[in-house]
């Protein structure tokens, strides 16, 4: 249940996204990455607890909060200081996109593998 609602909010995303004249000044281009970024980060951490029966909301909802403050704060600082410490955030959050990612499509294949043994054990 929740990852068809997860799956619904980001095709409606998507569709907002790109279905509206949405723009911003380009000095904000790196603050909309890091939500970006801290956002997906967020979105497949939680569809991994999901698959992995581990989900919990509270969790999920104070690791988005937190991702996006600190990746914002990071960018913010680094634009103060002259020193682009907005590329920690795109390290973790990149390392840990490619982590989940990898990690979700090995519970689907086994999913899927267990699932096929199962099928023709009983034929």
């Amino acid at each position: 249940m929740i990852l068809i609602a997860m799956t619904i909010g980001l095709i409606g995303g998507l569709i907002l996204g790109f279905g509206l004249d949405i723009t911003y000044p380009a000095e904000f281009s790196f603050y909309i990455t890091m939500a970006l970024l801290a956002s997906l980060d967020s979105i497949l951490g939680a569809a991994r607890a999901q698959f992995e029966d581990k989900y919990n909301g509270i969790i999920f909802f104070t690791g988005f909060i937190t991702n996006a403050i600190l990746a914002a704060a990071l960018t913010y600082l680094g634009d103060l200081l002259g020193v682009p410490l907005y590329y920690a955030a795109i390290f973790v959050f990149g390392g840990r996109l490619f982590n989940n990612l990898a990690m979700i499509r090995r519970i689907v294949v086994e999913k899927y593998v267990l699932k096929k043994d199962t099928n023709q054990s009983k034929k």
